[in-house]
């Protein structure tokens, strides 16, 4: 049997030859790093988290990125079963020891008999064979060009950004407390997952004085300030207006000063633990332009951060989609070359499970074509079947950006149109739909 080539090993190619392979067809998983890396990597592993350690929300019943998580867990993911290994508190959310977390996948895909990980730069798109492109974001200038090449037009472009990390001893508890907001979780650990740092309404405005007038990065040739909206820079929200921090990373709802439990805090900035040894954390939201000096500075001004040391500083960088609604069909494929998939980031889904969830599908495809099949995406009433409805025909293709999963993206419950239920009762009927629909499609196979 031939082999599926899959190029690039981030979450979606893991993701994607892991599913391959449980399929009993051999894969060649064709990864640059860490010969050739980018400004983001900092390994040359598998799956490797650049930005946030979260996978955001687990809650598979209200919301729309945990049904998500359910649907891989149901399929066998790799991604999401090496996260629940290595999982940190988080309140709500699932969050994981990054480094454990890649070095577990690479683990894993390295002693598989069916998978070969072949080093080096993959630069043009093959004709023929069986080819999966994960290549994520932040795909090669050379690979990058053979896609603009082949498909006619250019990549459409946003800007992502990377948040601080922060030391923990660093962090002054005297002043920063203990807390998930509304106390969320189950346990003690997951109620205590975010250390929260207040602000008195002074702090802030002082703040928000020092991060406008802060010196910022400048843009590459060729760059726009096109940002994907789920991951503002801290400096252009803050441009928006003063008050704008304050509704977004920045809220102080559902938290209590445990040092001074009468005095409600004018702002809150949370950090969520980065891994398992509680060593390091960052600074949730706080993606930004700002040059390191001036990061620095700024960060330090945060009541409890005040001699904060930073294993990390943020960062931003320019992030490469294809257009998809117009360039792939409802396989994930190329429709001027069918023998090439595409899957993860670089179709326009936002986020690591997003990303993953691509691979998990395109994987799947790509094993029942080469045993001679053909496989159908999920229906759109699940997670992964309204993202792949909406990158490959559901969006409109004039203003086609990166997107998050979210309820909007599922086919309305008719029973519940009207605006008669509130989210209470409809979320949890678009999960069980989606979960019911989803077990079907892996049930046909």
């Amino acid at each position: 049997m031939e082999p599926v080539h899959i190029v690039g090993a981030g979450l979606a190619g893991s993701e994607a030859a892991w599913q391959i392979a449980r399929a009993g067809v051999p894969v060649i998983l064709h990864e640059m790093r860490p010969a050739k890396g980018t400004f983001a990597h900092k390994t040359g592993d598998c799956a490797e988290m650049v930005c946030s350690n979260s996978f955001r929300s687990d809650d598979d019943v209200m919301n729309a990125v945990g049904q998500l998580h359910w649907e891989m867990r149901a399929a066998g993911g790799l991604i999401m079963a090496t996260a629940d290994r290595h999982r940190l508190p988080a309140g709500g959310a699932l969050a994981v020891d990054r480094d454990a977390f890649s070095a577990a996948v690479t683990e894993v895909l390295e002693a598989d008999p069916l998978i070969q990980i072949v080093p080096g730069e993959i630069t043009d798109l093959p004709s023929d064979g069986n080819w999966i492109v994960a290549t994520g974001p932040l795909t090669s200038d050379a690979l990058a060009q053979a896609i603009r090449s082949v498909t006619g037009t250019d990549s459409l472009a946003f800007f992502d950004a990377i948040a601080p990390i922060v030391h923990a001893d660093t962090i002054d508890m005297s002043v920063a407390w203990e807390q998930s907001r509304y106390d969320k979780g189950e346990t003690e650990a997951e109620q205590k997952a975010y250390v929260n740092c207040p602000m008195t309404r002074e702090q802030y405005d002082a703040f928000i004085d020092a991060l406008l007038a802060a010196d910022k990065a400048e843009f590459h040739e060729g760059e726009t300030a096109g940002y994907f909206d789920g991951c503002l820079p801290i400096e252009v929200m803050a441009e928006r207006g003063r008050e704008t921090l304050r509704h977004g990373p920045m809220k102080p709802v559902g938290l209590t000063n445990a040092h001074k439990p009468d005095e409600k805090p004018y702002a809150v900035v949370q950090l969520r633990r980065d891994n398992a040894l509680g060593t390091l954390y960052n600074i949730v939201g706080f993606q930004t332009k700002m040059k390191y000096g001036a990061q620095t500075q700024v960060f330090r001004m945060i009541p409890g951060l005040e001699n904060a040391s930073f294993a990390r500083l943020g960062g931003i960088h320019r992030n490469s989609f294809l257009n998809s609604p117009t360039l792939l069909d409802d396989r994930m494929r190329l429709r001027q070359r069918p023998n090439l998939r595409f899957a993860g980031q670089v179709t326009g889904v936002e986020g690591y499970v997003e990303s993953a969830a691509m691979g998990l599908l395109a994987g799947r495809m790509a094993a029942a074509q080469a045993q001679g099949r053909d496989l159908p995406p999920p229906a759109p009433t699940t997670a992964m079947g309204a993202l792949v409805n909406h990158i490959t025909g559901g969006a409109e293709a004039k203003t086609f950006q990166p997107m998050n999963v979210n309820f909007g993206l599922f086919p309305p419950l008719e029973e519940m149109r009207g605006g008669r239920r509130g989210r209470k009762d409809r979320y949890p009927a678009y999960t069980q739909r989606a979960k019911d629909d989803f077990a079907a499609w892996l049930a046909a196979q």
